[in-house]
């Protein structure tokens, strides 16, 4: 399990230098680092699954860690097209896959009573932001569905899986407010998306390897009697 977390510390340095980088408005060390993170996650979830084997489980988090980095580099890597709407697609994309990998292959018990709550928070959200959403009104209700899937699924699987599907719900959350209602949001809360989205991916990268790892440990003796 060292070994495991051992791949983490790149991501980890690199994502606390991103969130002080905006805390500090320095763009030229933001843009970067907000590039590198989802790759060295990555990296992180390769090196964790080395010496094992290599799993579907696996291929689909590292699409859904793919989906994520074309989302946080949406203006850059499609300039020519809008970026929120951009935004929307790739990273729905990326809980589409989250969705599945949580419900069809990490779930180790039924989703809890308490996570209902991702329901209310649906619905609360969209009522506040609706006003302001104007034409992307059907867009940000369908990848709030998905958003809030995901965190519902993530209730089902692994408490490393359960709190990064806290952590991402956050960041989304904090993000909408300050995408269609800036003028309400400290800028503080820029800092915020970005360390919340930052604990969500990694806990959720995490507690997938430990669960195929925890799997695999107790389908080996079967398999070789």
């Amino acid at each position: 399990m060292r070994r495991l977390w051992i791949g983490f510390v790149p991501y980890i340095a690199v994502s606390i230098a991103h969130v002080a980088a905006l805390a500090v408005g320095s763009d030229a060390v933001a843009a970067p680092t907000k590039l590198a993170l989802m790759p060295l996650l990555g990296l992180a979830v390769v090196w964790g699954a080395w010496g094992s084997r290599w799993t579907p489980t696996h291929t689909l988090l590292v699409v859904a860690l793919v989906l994520s980095w074309l989302g946080d580099g949406a203006g850059t890597f499609v300039p020519w097209l809008p970026t929120v709407p951009m935004m929307l697609v790739f990273f729905g994309l990326a809980h589409l896959c989250y969705i599945w990998l949580f419900w069809r292959k990490l779930a180790v018990r039924r989703a809890p009573l308490w996570a209902a709550v991702y329901a209310v928070w649906w619905v609360v959200l969209l009522a506040v932001l609706w006003p302001h959403l104007g034409g992307l009104a059907i867009a940000v209700a369908i990848y709030g569905l998905v958003l809030g899937g995901t965190a519902f699924a993530a209730s089902r699987c692994h408490p490393l899986i359960v709190w990064g599907g806290v952590f991402f719900l956050t960041s989304d959350s904090v993000l909408a407010f300050r995408l269609f209602t800036p003028d309400a949001m400290p800028d503080w809360t820029s800092p915020l998306v970005m360390l919340t989205y930052c604990l969500g991916q990694g806990l959720i990268a995490a507690g997938v390897l430990v669960s195929v790892r925890a799997r695999n440990a107790v389908e080996t003796p079967v398999a070789t009697r």
